[in-house]
């Protein structure tokens, strides 16, 4: 049986017909950059967020770009941020000149840990961005009290986090501004890049919206300097198209989750943890695993689909070696990333293919014992 890690041609089928129609109404339009579809869509992603304000950008990353341009954010200043996320959300802290500062995470949780920022806050700090991780909100309650002391920007990055909540709030409306990604793995995907930052400040919002334009208000007059930001009429149609699906489809995978959960209880499979305080989206369904490359490459032989979020803790990466970070640094972080392994959570699963995915890694734990 072939169970891939994510089926998009699977969610596809039952919403083609939409889709089809959506996409040749932005041809026939021609209207192809800005135009209703991407107001429309800010409208929809603004209320599912919980937020007054919504911007659509061409990427995720792109949304914590403009965030961090938008917030004045560059040379001399640092951010304070995780090592165990992908690689946009440090890179973007690079690319304005800006250091990133890093913490570690909490062990249960994969998201930064905030009872150690407080110590790493110097007079260069000028945000903190914490990072939603899997689906699941990081702690804000402190991270905001720390930010409101030290007078802090709060960035969200929630690219995998669309709709999560904490405490009963969504992901992006708690800090300054948050930014989502429409990578078409993410729970809301399109069928290319996109991105979105919200916000409930309006100055930040007007700032955001100039700024996704190379920094024009009005054509060939520039306010700030800005980039190519703009998200695609295109991918906006599509993206409204999934939005009403969006609720029943995550709520489908905590339901996988459930199923996994029960499945691996009492086994050597440590399951994803979902503090009390949170309701996750399960963008990814991790779990922890010792001899976890065995385990990859045992279930990729039964073709099974698996992947590693992610494989070296970014205070490690070559390029981000002039910050001056060494093995040992994050130690939490770094064990997280010899052990972590994502497993098809996709909507469409079904129980016959839970169970093979199940039982294909329960008899490897269980040879691997005997050895």
């Amino acid at each position: 049986m072939q169970v891939p890690l994510l089926d998009l041609k699977a969610q596809y089928a039952t919403i083609k017909d939409e889709m089809l129609a959506a996409v040749k109404d932005v041809l026939d339009s021609q209207i192809c950059i800005h135009g209703p579809k991407v107001a429309k869509l800010e409208e929809k992603i603004a209320s599912i967020s919980d937020c007054k304000y919504a911007v659509g950008v061409s990427s995720g990353t792109d949304a914590i770009l403009s965030a961090l341009m938008s917030l004045e954010i560059g040379p001399g200043d640092e951010v304070i941020t995780t090592p165990f996320t992908f690689f946009a959300t440090v890179g973007s802290i690079v690319r304005v000149g800006a250091k990133p500062v890093f913490v570690d995470i909490d062990t249960k949780t994969f998201n930064i840990n905030p009872s150690l920022i407080e110590a790493v806050i110097t007079d260069k700090t000028k945000a903190i961005m914490p990072v939603h991780l899997f689906g699941q909100m990081a702690d804000m309650d402190p991270i905001m009290e720390i930010a409101k002391k030290h007078d802090l920007f709060v960035i969200e990055d929630a690219a995998q986090s669309i709709s999560s909540t904490y405490k009963g709030r969504k992901a992006g409306s708690i800090g300054d501004v948050g930014c989502f990604s429409f990578f078409p793995s993410k729970n809301l995907g399109g069928i290319g890049d996109g991105g979105m930052a919200v916000c409930n400040d309006q100055q930040l919002y007007e700032r955001l919206f100039v700024m996704r334009n190379h920094g024009g208000q009005d054509k060939y007059h520039n306010k700030l300097v800005g980039g190519n930001f703009r998200l695609d009429a295109i991918q906006a149609a599509a993206l409204l198209v999934k939005v009403p699906h969006l609720d029943q489809w995550s709520a489908a995978r905590r339901a996988n989750a459930d199923y996994y959960n029960e499945r691996f209880s009492g086994t050597s499979v440590t399951t994803p943890y979902i503090t009390p305080d949170c309701v996750s989206i399960y963008n990814q369904y991790t779990i922890r695993v010792a001899g976890r490359d065995a385990l990859l490459e045992h279930l990729k032989s039964h073709e099974i689909g698996c992947a590693v979020y992610y494989p070296l803790s970014l205070h490690l990466q070559e390029c981000f070696s002039s910050l001056g970070y060494k093995p040992g640094d994050f130690p939490v972080s770094e064990q997280a990333s010899s052990e972590v392994l994502a497993l098809p959570i996709y909507p469409e699963l079904s129980d016959e293919m839970k169970d093979f995915v199940v039982e294909t890694a329960l008899s490897f734990s269980k040879q691997t014992q005997k050895s």
